[in-house]
């Protein structure tokens, strides 16, 4: 019997591309879960869910986190081997008008993904955590061995939750859990509400783009097949207890217990102004630029420390900014048939 895998969110962005890497190796029976809420385009989320489809291996089923009975269903139902969670509500500013629709998808569904690993002897738990947990920090680059106690956004908050929650049930119940933050994440099947799918629609259509902080941020922007190769590799990494864990002196990233988190990103920052350059360079068009002030819950500047991702799995992310945005718009007017 081919290993089971649970991928949580497997019709959004990294859900789906991490679920086809899966499939495509044809080792592993994979089952997706998604609720296709309405937060973005849901045909997008239905083109991909239809590629993933089209695997004998793959079994989808429409739920969300929250939905603990039929959650409890699926994992009575099937000997999961890994859980892989990649659905929560995304995005900074959204919650700063949305707020309980975090509560619900990433705290309520979180704790309900939790019981049920905890219920089921799974091997591995792996879950999405986030950047922005680093929120007031200004130490550069962002280290797994900081304290991150200073969110500032709700979205980040409830990924910090997150973390600890993990760690919580990784102590109690021996539960292997792993967190991932990802670095602003992008590529082909990318979503809307981010910059790059964003800047390319209105650069296309000869509308202003809006330019944060008057163009002064910075991004550790980390391509989506980066982060799969990332996830696939600590998904069979199986954290242990860390035995020169002091207690006196706590390493954040790590415990007396089966318990572990790495940043993953490209390890290095690329200003805003050079990241819209690159992308009217592809488009062979000018954009034009709405210069505004800095918005609730965004950092100014990213840059990931990716020393113990490397040192445990021997993978650091290798895709230039230069590579990934032509890969990303090529995709686009393919994919909404734009002649440029």
């Amino acid at each position: 019997m081919k290993n089971i895998v649970l991928v949580t969110g497997c019709a959004g962005f990294i859900g789906f591309h991490y679920a086809k890497k899966l499939l495509e190796l044809n080792e592993y029976f994979v089952i997706g879960i998604d609720n296709l809420n309405e937060y973005y385009d849901v045909k997008l989320k239905n083109d991909r869910l239809d590629i993933l489809k089209n695997y004998a291996n793959f079994k989808f089923f429409k739920i969300s986190l929250e939905d603990r009975k039929n959650l409890e269903d699926i994992f009575r139902t099937y000997k999961i081997d890994y859980v892989i969670n990649l659905a929560a509500q995304a995005g900074v500013r959204y919650s700063l008008h949305n707020p309980y629709s975090y509560i619900d998808s990433n705290i309520v569904g979180f704790i309900n993904l939790l019981e049920c690993c905890r219920h089921n002897k799974i091997k591995h738990l792996v879950f999405a955590s986030s950047s922005s947990v680093y929120g007031l920090n200004t130490k550069m680059p962002f280290s797994v061995k900081h304290n991150v106690d200073h969110p500032i956004s709700l979205y980040a908050a409830t990924k910090k939750a997150n973390e600890l929650m993990a760690h919580t049930y990784s102590y109690l119940y021996g539960l292997p859990c792993t967190g991932l933050r990802f670095f602003t994440v992008y590529g082909p099947w990318g979503r809307p509400d981010m910059a790059l799918f964003k800047f390319t629609r209105a650069i296309l259509e000869g509308k202003p783009i809006d330019v944060y902080n008057y163009g002064k941020m910075e991004r550790d922007f980390t391509y989506i097949d980066d982060i799969v190769e990332g996830v696939y590799r600590v998904m069979h990494l199986i954290p242990k207890a860390n035995p020169g864990w002091n207690s006196d002196n706590p390493d954040p990233s790590s415990s007396i217990c089966p318990y572990k988190i790495y940043n993953i990103g490209n390890n290095n920052s690329v200003s805003l102004e050079y990241f819209i350059e690159v992308i009217e360079k592809c488009l062979g068009k000018k954009a034009k630029k709405n210069y505004m002030d800095m918005q609730p819950g965004d950092v100014p500047k990213t840059y990931a420390d990716i020393d113990e991702l490397t040192k445990d799995t021997g993978f650091k992310p290798v895709t230039k900014i230069e590579q990934g945005i032509p890969r990303f718009i090529d995709w686009y007017l393919s994919y909404y048939n734009v002649k440029i």
